[in-house]
């Protein structure tokens, strides 16, 4: 049943096929499309040089598009299409014309035949498709036997532009240590063909130089890492070369490169390092304090903040004498005294010194402790200095009358170097103008040089120096204050002459007049002053 309905639909379609094509005008020539409409003619046709003209029920004509193939490079014109009209009955009684866009300059037509040639070369992506109109006129009296019509010859494309980068050549950056798959950067490369027809402007991607390290994807042109734990410190530049191919990257097509430089930014994945686990330092014991007394360094191979070293003293022998600190330009450590250095309490120290990275990636602390330890010995180097007093200052006592010659005390200065040199000892004769006192240069006892008078100069300022015998430029000096005690050498005497007048009735114990004694020394078994009371008794 299915079968012969089949074959019935079959039959009844060639049956309309055939009355349809029957009414139908003869198909356009090859190179250009038209679309025909049907038309009745009158029974009297077209008169010449008559007085009957066109009588139409019925009739028009459209052009539609005809093509042109660009970069046509033969050596006669470019066959475009044809015209024609169903009123030319070739007896040469219609003409065509072309007006329009190229018309006479770029596009020619056979009046006669209705042949369109391109005179020329022509370039789709300077201009695409040319607008243009077509008039079938009686060839005697110039008349329009059709109304006119536009239609359009479009430039056809062919593959003759190669994809360009307009943006190249790139720069990107990746963190170092990325996973496989992390995106880089974005490259496009744009193709001036047209992308609506074949594949002339469509673009495939593809890596020619930086494999195996990096991937760009054929059809967005994102270029991804392909290989896991890129190190920076190992590699840090790589240029990739990427290519674009149109065509979808067939066989003939045309391509286009780029170059893209590629750097991996640092990470902290590695801790810092000493160049050697003992560090061995000579310090002179005479360093100020607060200066610095060594230099120590951790290396860490990456850079920026994640290089940024910090050091530490492992709290032990060292912790209380020395301090220590980065410097930011370097990353050394700078190792700082914090208190005076003495060879002769004690010769060495020894300590530990950390050293740790100041920013921390959570993503690699699997990969153990950021830090490294190091040993710090510092010998403390012996300084030739100079004796030290036993005292800071000294205070002697002597008596006014003590004979010259006689020894009032000592001073004690000691040479603390190992070499524990002689001292010897003078005065400072700027000092001790008058040369009241004297030294012994070996013992250091100082005795008087002369008489000493309390009520001249009741105390004496002098300077010891003390001078190593086998280095005469160190010396020290100690300040030494000498009083000198007073002795009742004189007897009390009247500050004035005095005289003295009584009236004749004055009674019997009236005081008349008082004495001042000026005592000649101030001897505390003396009285400061004697008060006499005369009294005159009248009879």
């Amino acid at each position: 049943m299915l079968t012969r309905n089949c074959l019935l639909l079959f039959l009844w379609g060639l049956v309309n096929e055939g009355s349809v094509s029957s009414l139908r005008p003869p198909s356009p020539p090859l190179g250009r499309s038209r679309t025909g409409r049907e038309h009745a003619r009158s029974s009297a046709g077209p008169m010449r040089n008559g007085a009957a003209g066109f009588q139409r029920v019925k009739r028009g004509w459209v052009w539609n598009q005809f093509f042109v193939l660009e970069e046509y490079m033969g050596s006669d014109p470019q066959y475009v299409g044809k015209l024609h009209t169903d009123l030319d009955r070739g007896d040469s009684a219609v003409k065509y014309t072309l007006s329009g866009e190229g018309a006479g300059s770029i596009f020619t037509i056979d009046q006669t035949t209705g042949d369109i040639h391109a005179l020329r070369s022509l370039d789709r992506e300077e201009k695409p498709y040319y607008t243009l109109r077509a008039q079938a006129v009686d060839i005697d009296t110039n008349r329009p036997l059709e109304p006119e019509s536009e239609f359009v010859i479009k430039v056809q494309d062919i593959n003759d532009n190669e994809p360009k980068f307009l943006e190249g050549p790139y720069m990107a950056s990746v963190p170092e240590m990325s996973p496989v798959g992390t995106y880089v950067t974005q490259v496009t490369a744009t193709d001036a063909d047209d992308p609506t027809y074949g594949n002339s402007a469509r673009v495939v991607y593809s890596i020619l130089h930086g494999q195996p390290y990096f991937s760009v994807d054929p059809k967005t042109g994102v270029i991804k890492t392909a290989l896991p734990n890129m190190d920076r410190e190992v590699k840090e530049q790589y240029q990739v070369l990427i290519q674009a191919k149109d065509m979808g990257g067939q066989l003939g097509g045309l391509a286009g490169t780029t170059t893209v430089n590629i750097s991996l930014s640092d990470v902290n994945d590695n801790p810092p390092r000493f160049s050697k686990s003992f560090f061995h330092l000579r310090v002179p014991e005479s360093s100020a304090v607060g200066s610095a007394v060594g230099r120590i360094k951790a290396h860490d191979l990456d850079i920026g903040k994640n290089a940024e070293v910090e050091y530490t003293i492992v709290p032990g022998d060292g912790g209380a004498m020395f301090d220590i600190t980065t410097n930011e330009h370097n990353q050394e450590g700078i190792l700082i005294l914090k208190r005076p250095l003495d060879y002769e309490t004690k010769k060495a120290y020894t300590f530990k010194v950390d050293a740790s990275n100041a920013h921390l990636d959570p993503r690699f602390q699997s990969f153990g402790a950021f830090k490294d330890t190091a040993t710090v010995k510092i010998n403390v180097l012996d300084v030739d200095e100079p004796p030290v007093f036993n005292k800071p200052s000294y205070v002697m006592d002597v008596y006014e009358d003590t004979p010259a010659g006689t020894i009032i005390g000592a001073v004690t200065a000691q040479d603390l170097d190992a070499s524990s040199s002689p001292v010897r000892y003078s005065i400072d004769w700027k000092s001790d103008l008058d040369s009241y006192f004297d030294i012994d240069p070996v013992e250091g006892t100082i005795s008087t040089n002369e008489l000493l008078d309390r009520e001249s100069i009741a105390q004496h300022n002098i300077s010891i120096v003390a001078t190593k015998l086998n280095s005469p430029v160190l010396t020290s000096r100690v300040a030494v204050t000498v009083h000198v005690l007073d002795i009742n050498e004189f007897p009390p005497e009247l500050a004035s002459p005095y005289e003295t007048f009584v009236c004749e009735n004055a009674k019997v114990g009236q005081v008349c007049s008082a004495v001042n004694l000026l005592p000649a020394s101030s001897c505390v078994d003396m009285f400061m002053c004697l008060v006499f009371y005369v009294c005159f008794l009248t009879t």
